[in-house]
Parts: structure tokens; sequence; C-alpha cells
């Protein structure tokens, strides 16, 4: 075991120290890896890589009252498997958390998922809404009729293994079939499932259809801009198993997005109608994320003169609403997500939301917009600059740049205005805020007590 590398790695949405364990945080943190995307838990080591040497020595009895208080237990397939290890400081036992394609709680009471370095509690309102999370099977993990093992690229398999070897618990070795079956690619039966199709087929599109991306480059800032065929400059379909199609559509969308290359001094710098960083995790995310279950509708990408836009099939999944997506995270299709994070696709787990955020803002493009229905998820990137963060941004907090954006689309803000901005600050604080930015010379206040209100001078 490396254990330099598991200290570097750090505390993470698949990764969590214990070096002092008992039954009910061990219970509480296998519930909330495998209703997430799995994870590695490690016995007897702490984050900062010191080994208590006791801490392992007694840990089946306490893994056995751990596992009695899962609700619902787990099935054979999905039990965590541990093994053991000696170091020259002491013991150290890495226990194994796979995803289930069922809700398991505490006791029956307390649902938890992982996020980051947390372990969030759901309250009964954020238990997951999907139609097949609400049973004992989700549907990445149904066998799909007809599939036989034939249907695998040997090549993606392959791949996948050395991937699996250089991300996965250090020391695992594990044979094609239980690869397989650590990945769900396979039911107890043996037979495909849609996961192990979505990650390993040769052509996921004969199973199910739905699979697959389209690109489309249209003129203008409007589907119906343009009349007939000339709607569209370019038009690609895209299909295979998930790495393969986020391979390609990431050519595709690089292209597109790609700008005249200028020299700076002697180094050659690239340009970018959106935020590379940004548009590959939206498009990364889409693929995780959509709901495969919906046939008849692919995942698309929408290119328009002022915006990019990823529609993906599919409501939003779990507990997440607009309101909290950037706090909390939820998968709907665990065994591919954690394919993919093993495949590198994915650098760090429940991040997509906020690497899109830091991206655009970093560019000075406006945010990332959501827009979510029962059936569909649809992320929206503009390619305009933002003057207002050019301008302000190291120099205003987050609050006072929310009113300069209020300003651009209004004449004036008054100081109630700005308070319902920002509810989250005293009247104090709105205060203060509109009186820094009348002395930065950056609005002007007009009017006396109750009259008063700002505009941008």
């Amino acid at each position: 075991m490396d254990l330099k590398m598991l200290v570097s790695r750090g505390r993470g949405p698949m990764l969590e120290f214990m070096p002092e364990p008992d039954a009910s945080s061990l219970a509480e943190l296998i519930v909330a890896f495998a209703n997430g995307v799995g994870g590695t838990i490690l016995i007897g080591l702490d984050e900062k890589g010191r080994v208590h040497s006791d801490a392992a020595e007694d840990l089946e009895p306490i893994l056995a009252r751990a596992l009695r208080m899962c609700e619902p237990p787990f099935r054979a397939i999905d039990l965590p498997e541990w093994h053991s290890e000696e170091t020259p400081w002491g013991e150290i036992v890495t226990i194994v958390v796979k995803p289930t394609p069922y809700q398991v709680s505490v006791e029956g009471k307390e649902v938890y998922v992982r996020s980051g370095t947390m372990n969030i509690r759901l309250s009964p309102e954020q238990l997951p809404r999907d139609r097949y999370l609400r049973g004992v099977f989700s549907f990445e993990e149904e066998a799909l009729p007809g599939a036989t093992w034939d249907d695998f690229d040997e090549e993606i398999l392959q791949e996948y293994e050395r991937k699996r070897i250089e991300r996965g618990p250090s020391g695992e070795t594990l044979t094609r079939t239980e690869l397989l079956r650590d990945a769900g690619a396979i039911d107890p039966a043996g037979t495909p499932t849609v996961a192990g199709i979505l990650l390993f087929g040769k052509r996921p599109q004969q199973f199910l259809p739905q699979t697959g991306v389209v690109i489309v480059r249209f003129k203008g800032t409007s589907i119906h801009q343009a009349a007939g065929s000339e709607r569209y400059i370019r038009r690609v379909e895209l299909n295979g198993p998930a790495a393969r199609l986020i391979e390609r559509a990431w050519e595709v969308l690089f292209e597109e997005i790609h700008g005249q290359a200028y020299l700076e001094g002697l180094e050659r710098q690239e340009t970018f109608e959106y935020p590379p960083e940004a548009v590959r995790e939206a498009m990364v995310n889409a693929i995780c994320h959509r709901d495969y279950a919906i046939s008849g509708q692919r995942i698309e990408i929408r290119l328009f003169d002022d915006r990019l836009e990823i529609m993906s099939p599919g409501g939003l999944p779990g507990h997440i609403t607009l309101e909290n997506i950037l706090d909390e995270h939820y998968s709907r299709n665990p065994r591919l997500v954690r394919g993919l994070y093993y495949w590198g696709y994915i650098e760090e787990l429940g991040q997509g939301i906020d690497i899109i955020y830091e991206a655009m803002q970093r560019d000075n493009h406006p945010p990332p917009e959501f827009r979510a229905t029962e059936t569909s998820f649809t992320v929206i990137l503009r390619n305009a600059i933002d003057e207002i963060e050019l301008l302000y941004g190291e120099i205003l907090n987050p609050r006072q740049m929310r009113a300069l954006r209020f300003l651009q689309a209004h004449d004036r803000i008054t100081n109630s205005q700005y308070r319902e901005l920002c509810p989250e600050v005293s009247a104090e604080t709105v205060r203060l805020d509109l009186k820094d930015l009348v002395q930065k010379g950056i609005l002007l206040k007009i009017g006396e007590k109750r009259g008063t209100y700002y505009v941008l001078k």
C-alpha cells in the first residue's frame, strides 16, 4: 500500500481515513459511500499518514456491528470488502464500499450521501425522487436481454483494467469476472447490464438507441433564425461507449470553441470562445448523469452565436435542486460515474459544477445558467465577456457585484432593493456596501433619506 500516495490524495468523495473506528461512525460512512459512487475507508491511518497500530486489531466485530446497522441488508454482491496489511508501523485495514443500486440507511432512519469530504444526512423531503431509486434497483443495474460478453469491446476492457490498477486501491488484483462485477457491468447471473454496455459495449446504441450525443452549430442566436437546411452550419452524431463518447465529443467541441491563436512575445497563446474546462465538465456531466431510462432522446449540444447549450435527458437526480446544486452532490448512475472516475475522465467526484462556475468567472464570462424540468436538465454557457467582472472583480465583494449586475438591467437601485438582492446580510452591511461603491466613484447617490437611490456613475 502506498501510504504517501493515499495521504497526498487526502479525504474526498471516495476516500476517508478512520484512525479509531466505532460501529456507529463506520455504519454512517459505509451508507454514505454506498448511496454515492462507492469509496475506500482506511482503518488505523489518519490523514496525516500516522498509523494507529491498535485500531485495526479488533475491527472484525466492529465492522459486523456496523453492517448490521445498515438497512436493508447488503446483497451478497454489494457487501463491502476488506483486507488487512502489515506495515512497518502497524496494521492497516482497507474497506472498499461499492455503490448500491438501492437506497441504504442507518437502522432504517438516517439516509446519508457522500458530498466532498462530508457525509450529508438527507431530510425526508430530500430523499431521491427518481422512479428507479425508490425501488431495489436502478436502471443502470438492469440486465439487457440478448446481451452477452461478446458485446463487450476487448480493447476497451483492457484499457479500463490498466486505468483501474492506476487509480484503484493499491495492491488490488481482480480477475476479469471480478472486474466486471465490481464495475456493475454484469448481474449475478453474468448477463451484461446497462452500466456494462454503457462502459464497455462495442455498440451501446444497439441495445440502448437513446445513447449518444448530437452536436449542432446553428446560425445566429435562435434555432428558427434561418430557414430550412441553412439553419445550421454543422451537425455531428456520435455513438459508442462512454469513454469514447467523451473523447469524440470533446474533439468536436474543441474545434468549435477554438479561436485564432496569437503570439505574445515568443509564446503562442490560444483563444477560446468559452473556457475549455467549463465546456468539458458540462459535457462529461451530461454523459454521466443523464437518465438512460428515457428512450427516444439523446444528449443535445447546441452552439449559437451567443451561447452554448448542453441538454441532458432527465430532471435533476435525487435530492438535487437548482437551489442546492452547488452545495450538494448526487449521482443517478453511480456505476457509470465510478467507471469514468477510474478511467480518469472525472478528476474529482462531485466538483463538476464548481469547476464550471470557477472557469467562467476566471475568464470573465457570465455565470453558467441552469434550466431544469421534469424531463431534462440544461446547462447554458454564454460567450459574452462580463464587463462588470472584468472591471471590478478584484476590488468589489460578491454582493456589490450583484448590485452592479442589477443596474445593468435597471436604471437605479434603492437600499431596499439591495437588501432584497442580499437577504443574508444585515441592513448595516448593505448601507456600508453602498457607501463604499459611492466612495469608489462607481455609483452616484441621488436624493435624501427615504427618497435616496443610486445610479451608475
